[in-house]
């Protein structure tokens, strides 16, 4: 009978240590997935058609547009430009967007928004930028 027990524990252990060693995060299916808006040579993946890998060119990556300001001649003075997969096909799937915010030279402002499961980096290039998060964190 203790052999039974101490059978049973060292397998419990064996089939416990086993669970943790391989605990991991899935593979992708692929590296990138360039959005298409045709469905002529797709896949459907992560609620986008994409594009053949093999078809995919330099132009799904780039987007030229983030060097010129934005007009902010309007009710909250900035101006947003973003840049998701929208304006890069090849960023879908990856979990990268950015955007750039113009504001106007005497107060501009960029309405409360949020980021959910998201991170924001800013970069101020010139002047001085207020800040303010609020969080859901009632101890924040």
């Amino acid at each position: 009978m203790k052999g039974v027990q101490h059978f049973l524990v060292f397998f419990s252990l064996l089939i416990l240590g086993v669970t943790l060693a391989s605990a991991s995060d899935p593979s992708p299916l692929q590296d990138f997935c360039v959005a298409l808006n045709s469905t002529k040579h797709a896949v459907f993946v992560n609620g986008k058609l994409c594009k053949d890998p093999k078809l995919a060119t330099a132009d799904d990556f780039f987007f030229s547009g983030l060097d010129k300001p934005g007009n902010t001649s309007n009710a909250v003075g900035s101006r947003v430009t973003p840049v998701n997969v929208d304006q890069i096909p090849g960023l879908n799937t990856l979990g990268i967007s950015l955007v750039r915010i113009d504001y106007a030279p005497n107060g501009g402002q960029n309405p409360p928004h949020t980021h959910p499961r998201a991170t924001e980096i800013l970069v101020v290039t010139k002047g001085t930028l207020y800040v303010g998060f609020v969080t859901s964190n009632p101890d924040n």
